[in-house]
This record gives structure tokens, C-alpha cells and sequence, in this order.
């Protein structure tokens, strides 16, 4: 199984992920991984923050040479940040008092963390549900990824919507040519004219002192039938990509393949049709409006999935809030922040997806090496060759 654990605050020394049931005889280093945290990190609209931070893990246990020995892998990310939050976070005790937070953010963890875990000060609550944590994720996700990469499996994400402004649908994409116009896009969009309105209207809210929200895509690529299964409500691998994808931070509305579309439709246009090629002994699907499962199943297709950002909350104008200590009516706390933040919420999305997929194949595949897992896998193929 597949599985993991962060801890680590923003402005702390750091964040620590283990990772849990990587097969032996992966290759893995931290360069690869240092690509894809550099990848979050980028998109306009971002904080002062990410001038600071040059995110890299130090992986410190469970690869040796290279590869990966099939005990927990453990990765560091430093935060650099914290040598101006050393007295503000530190682990002692401190001499002098800090002042307490008690303004807390409209849209924010805030004010539910502070009364849930009885707390004066919304600092330890802002510090941990800050997107920060998902640094971490995105590091694990490329643990997963590149062991997807293994069975051919590919992730790719882009912006569909940012502020209102819509990038037009590609049909019949070259994953290639795509990709490579989506990483050069400072929004991650493959629509240069819908990337120009979507800078605009970032530029726009930076100066009224608003944020901007939107859509980003992922999609994964070649993934076989079967993965999943329909047996137990939280088998249901839509269900588990959805819970994956709400997980992420200001992530409010999920939906796979056409979605929330469908509600418009007929059941006569709503569904796959499905063909067999027999020269290729394959099955397929005359469309993908099922985004790639079907009764929580994979079904050959690509997965799509859609997620909806909203606005990040914390605003240089401020919301009027409530002061928790004194009852007064106040404007809400500010730090340094964001004004859009779709661009990378769209890379975390692939590390949420691959951390699903893969601890799906394992279950599937099982192995305690990655020539056991492979062979389990190609034998799987060759007896649906077989049956088809």
C-alpha cells in the first residue's frame, strides 16, 4: 500500500513527508523531485514568498545508490523563511511574549481551528493549514509519479479558467507540444490569448488589493483498465480522487470527465459507447465523458479531472472580521499573499492524482520489487489479451 505523512509548519525549520510502500529497485533522486517542487513554486500572481524559498528535498532514508531498498522514504524540505520565524516558532519556550493573532481571516481555517483545539492565538492554525504544507505533497507525488512512469502511466495538468476568462478546449491534443506550451506559460495555459486575458485580470485584482480564482485540468494517460473497484464505497477510485483533490488547499468543487454537464444531458448522450478493436484485441470508448472510470473503475481511458480555486482569502484589503480577544468588529489578519494561485494548485492536483494512482496499481499489483510488480502487471494484460 501506498501511503504517507507530512508534518511542518510554514515559517518552521521545516516539512518532513515519509513515504510508505515504494517497491525496492526504483530509481529515484532528488533532482527529479527538485523539478517538480520547482514547478509549484512558479505561476503569476505568486507571493514574495517564493523569492525566499528554493524548494529542494533531501531525501534521507529508503534509496541507496539511487534506488529505492522498499523501506519508508523519508524527504526534508527546508524552509529558508525560517531564519526570520525563529523566535516566533520557536520549540522552546521563549523570554519575551509574542503577540497573539486573534483577528481571524474570512475563508481561513482560522477561526474554526483557534475554538476547536482551544486556542487564543490563530498563529499554530494559520501555520500548519497554510498551502505551504503542500510542498511536501508535491514531493511525494513525485515519488509517485515516477513510479507510474514505470508502467507508462503520464500526468499532465494545465489551466482551463482563471478570474473569469476561459481557454479554448483542445481536441485531439499532441501531449508533447502541449506540455510544452503549458510550462512556458507564466498561467500554465496553452491558449496564448486566454493566457494574456488571465495575466490581465490577475494584474487587475493585485491592484485593488483582491485575488483571483479558476480552474485547473489534470489528466492521466495511459492507464489500464481495472484499477479501483466498485465493491466498496471508499474502493471507488473517483470517490478517492475526488477526496484527493478537495485535500488541496482552496480546492472547492471537483468533478471527472464532463461532470457537472452532465445534468444537462440525456442518458442517450451522456454515456461512452463502447468499441473493440479487434486487430489490437483493445477495447475503447467512442468518447470520455466519464473521465476514465466507470463505476469507480478505471476503464481504459484517460482520467480527467477538473478542480475549481477558489479566491485565496487572505486579502491586502482585508475582510472585516471579529476580534477574538475583545469582541470588537476589526479587519481581518494579513500576511504576505498570493493573488492567484491556480497555476501551481494545478501541479499540486498531479501529485494528488498520482499518489492515488499509484497506491491504486500496488494494490493491484502488489510486489515487493519493482521486476515483481512489472511482471504482475504485464500478466495482467497479457490474460485481458487473452479474454478479449
Amino acid at each position: 500500500m501506498f501511503r504517507f505523512l507530512t508534518a511542518g509548519e510554514s515559517h518552521g525549520r521545516g516539512l518532513v513527508a515519509i513515504v510508505e510502500g515504494v517497491p525496492a529497485g526504483l530509481a529515484l533522486d532528488e533532482e527529479y523531485i527538485a523539478r517538480h517542487l520547482k514547478r509549484r513554486q512558479g505561476g503569476y500572481g505568486r507571493s514574495a514568498r517564493m523569492d525566499i524559498e528554493r524548494d529542494r528535498a533531501e531525501i534521507l532514508s529508503g534509496v541507496r545508490h539511487g534506488l529505492t531498498i522498499g523501506s519508508p522514504i523519508s524527504l526534508l524540505i527546508r524552509n529558508r523563511d525560517w531564519e526570520n520565524w525563529q523566535e516566533v516558532m520557536a520549540v522552546s519556550p521563549v523570554e519575551r511574549e509574542i503577540e497573539p493573532i486573534t483577528r481571524p481571516r474570512p475563508g481561513h481555517a482560522d477561526l474554526a481551528g483557534a475554538i476547536k483545539y482551544g486556542l487564543g492565538d490563530i498563529r499554530p492554525i494559520l501555520e500548519r493549514a497554510s498551502a505551504r504544507e503542500t510542498a511536501a505533497r508535491v514531493a511525494v507525488g513525485a515519488v509517485a509519479r515516477r513510479l507510474l512512469q514505470e508502467f507508462g502511466i503520464e500526468i499532465h495538468s494545465h489551466t482551463i479558467a482563471i478570474g473569469g476568462v476561459k481557454a479554448k478546449e483542445g481536441r485531439n491534443i499532441d501531449w508533447a507540444q502541449f506540455e510544452k506550451k503549458v510550462e512556458k506559460s507564466p498561467v500554465r495555459c496553452a491558449d496564448p490569448d486566454a493566457e494574456r486575458e488571465m495575466m490581465a485580470a490577475i494584474d487587475k485584482a493585485k491592484e485593488a488589493g483582491d485575488t483571483v480564482g479558476g480552474i485547473f485540468q489534470v489528466i492521466a494517460t495511459s492507464v489500464p483498465i481495472g484499477l479501483g473497484s466498485h465493491v466498496h464505497w471508499d474502493r471507488r477510485l473517483d470517490g478517492r480522487i475526488a477526496q484527493a483533490m478537495m485535500s488541496i488547499n482552496a480546492v472547492k468543487g471537483v468533478e471527472l470527465g464532463a461532470g457537472f454537464s452532465l445534468a444537462e444531458l440525456k442518458g442517450s448522450q451522456a454515456h461512452d459507447i463502447i468499441h473493440f478493436d479487434k486487430a489490437k484485441r483493445k477495447w475503447h470508448h467512442a468518447s470520455n465523458r466519464a473521465g476514465g472510470i466507470e463505476g469507480g473503475i478505471t476503464n481504459g481511458e484517460p482520467i480527467v479531472v477538473n478542480a475549481v480555486v477558489k479566491p485565496i482569502p487572505t486579502l491586502a484589503k482585508p475582510l472585516p472580521s471579529v476580534d477574538m480577544k475583545t469582541g470588537e468588529v476589526v479587519e481581518a489578519h494579513f500576511e504576505r499573499s498570493d493573488v492567484c494561485v491556480v497555476p501551481s494548485a494545478a501541479v499540486i492536483g498531479e501529485a494528488m492524482l498520482a499518489i492515488v494512482l499509484a497506491s491504486a496499481l500496488l494494490e493491484k499489483f502488489g510486489g515487493d520489487h519493482l521486476k515483481e510488480t512489472l511482471h504482475n502487471y504485464q500478466g495482467y494484460l497479457d490474460s485481458i489479451a487473452k479474454r478479449s
